[in-house]
């Protein structure tokens, strides 16, 4: 199994729940992931991140994550995920910049068979003028998952010690 991370599956884990701080096995697991190919990011969730230049993006730089480029069939992927529904375009937030990489995330995992990993859910509202990563894969076939799910399937698991 191979997993295309979103870029919120990196942030909230190194600013909430898996600091660092507090869970530096957490990090670790990701490099050995990374050098196992068993996950990786596309270039645009690498630059979203390493354009705030902070601890993240220090640790990022020098990861084992591979980092997959945009090539011809990633983007021949990227145009079926507009052509499938017109809706898509509001995958991303242009009014904020924000959410650039949602639509390359979908396109690579569509690409390399993979599933997406992130931290967003579904909408289900009708009334909304967004439409979440989860929304478009289901609509394109692609498997995606949470990152709680991504720890259960890896069956990996923390230790706790006093410091």
């Amino acid at each position: 199994m191979l997993y295309c991370l979103d870029t919120n599956v990196l942030i909230e884990a190194w600013q909430k729940y898996y600091s660092p701080k507090f869970c530096p096995s957490y990090w670790d697991v990701l490099n050995k992931l990374g050098n196992s190919g068993i996950i990786f990011i596309p270039e645009a969730v690498n630059e979203e991140i390493i354009r705030t230049e902070d601890e993240l993006a220090t640790w990022l730089k020098k990861s084992n994550i591979p980092i997959h480029s945009v090539n011809e069939d990633v983007t021949k992927c990227l145009q079926s995920i507009y052509a499938k529904d017109p809706l898509h375009k509001y995958l991303v937030d242009n009014t904020k910049a924000r959410s650039l990489a949602d639509p390359w995330v979908i396109a690579h995992a569509i690409n390399e068979k993979a599933t997406v990993v992130t931290k967003e859910g579904l909408v289900t509202a009708l009334n909304s003028n967004r439409i979440k990563i989860p929304n478009v894969c289901d609509n394109m076939g692609v498997r995606w998952i949470n990152d709680f799910k991504f720890i259960e399937e890896l069956n990996l698991s923390f230790t706790c010690k006093l410091k």
